[in-house]
């Protein structure tokens, strides 16, 4: 419900409450192991798409070949589906069968 004030002159002046604004929902980008996908192509695609760092990317890709999977990064599911059609075009065209995943992040209660 609004609030109403009247100023001096007479004149009505509704307020309505400020609408709080929920925050996206946030996705992580899952990176799964295969006996095909070199090492380096991984690499590759966690510096130029997630923009990791060399040494963080080598660090995720050993953590995938070592547990079949690894978290390449958490967005917006926009932004996660974008990052991984543009992975997923990047290892067809070197005929790799890099997969990836997205799932909901956790929410705080």
């Amino acid at each position: 419900m609004a609030d109403q004030f009247e100023n001096d002159a007479g004149t009505i002046t509704r307020v309505k409450p400020e609408k709080k604004l929920k925050r996206p929902r946030l996705y992580r980008v899952l990176l799964h192991n295969d006996d095909y996908t070199t090492r380096e192509f991984v690499v590759l695609v966690l510096h130029h798409v997630f923009h990791l760092d060399e040494q963080s990317a080598i660090r995720i890709m050993l953590h995938v070949h070592n547990n079949g999977v690894g978290v390449a990064g958490v967005f917006t599911r926009e932004v996660a589906e974008t990052k991984i059609k543009k992975v997923e075009r990047m290892a067809r065209e070197q005929e790799f069968p890099l997969r990836l995943t997205m799932e909901p992040e956790e929410e705080d209660a």
